[in-house]
């Protein structure tokens, strides 16, 4: 195993900040008629994810809760989403606006596609863990599934599960259908440690290995899985790649 760090300068560590209610703000503040005044470019991730929510529930406001989801799991780890129900259970929101969150995410990737430009390139774990610079700083643990063509090109970003990483929760089909869907012909494996401590555990070789053997058999090689800390990576070894 390889252990890597990389130290994070100031812009690297974000600022705690205070969620004002949209009734409380300013009426040029407020997220819709920002965008109407300065356009969609000015607004931040948040803002436009209130923006899609429309309205927030009894027990939160809706820049709240917004502010709440990108927090605790990304941008990147939210556009992943393709199942609304999930989604719902794991934010604890409601299943109509976990429905609008992930129609957006769609619609996303989509047009993406379509244009099939800023595709990025991951050639090695350094290239894997600044590609998933949002993984570092969440509260909660997640499995993610990096899908690349043959030229290394990510066409695919999946959240496969979250929560401790766990040989027996973990099943190789939950990995390996997206790269048959997408047509992928290779998966980098990543998960977060928020404790900061980058060394895998067992379990987290033991998941390695059983998803490795998997790709040998099917043809879809997993390349590297990354365990991801605040200011650091490690790489786990795949002997069954050689």
């Amino acid at each position: 195993m390889h252990s890597h760090e990389l130290l994070m300068g100031e812009g690297d560590i974000p600022a705690k900040q205070y969620v004002l209610k949209i009734r409380d703000m300013p009426e040029t503040d407020k997220p819709r008629e920002k965008m109407l005044l300065t356009g969609p470019g000015s607004l931040t991730v948040a803002e436009l994810v209130a923006i899609v929510l429309n309205t927030g529930t009894k027990k939160e406001d809706v820049m709240s809760m917004s502010a709440r989801i990108i927090r605790d799991y990304g941008e990147r780890t939210l556009a992943g989403y393709i199942s609304a129900e999930t989604l719902s259970k794991d934010l604890d929101i409601p299943i109509v606006k976990a429905t609008q969150l992930v129609a957006c995410a769609e619609l996303g990737r989509r047009f993406f596609t379509k244009r099939n430009l800023g595709l990025a390139t991951i050639r090695n774990a350094k290239d894997a863990f600044e590609y998933l610079r949002d993984m570092r700083t969440l509260s909660k643990e997640h499995l993610r599934g990096i899908y690349l063509n043959a030229h290394h090109r990510v066409i695919h970003d999946e959240v496969i599960s979250m929560g401790t990483v766990n040989a027996n929760l973990i099943h190789a089909r939950e990995v390996f259908k997206p790269a048959i869907e997408y047509g992928a012909a290779a998966i980098i494996l990543a998960h977060n440690h928020p404790s900061g401590v980058a060394t895998p555990s067992v379990a987290d070789i033991e998941v390695t290995k059983r998803i490795a053997a998997a790709g040998n058999i099917i043809g879809i090689p997993v390349l590297d899985h990354i365990v991801i800390a605040k200011n650091k990576f490690m790489s786990i070894d795949i002997p069954y790649n050689e």
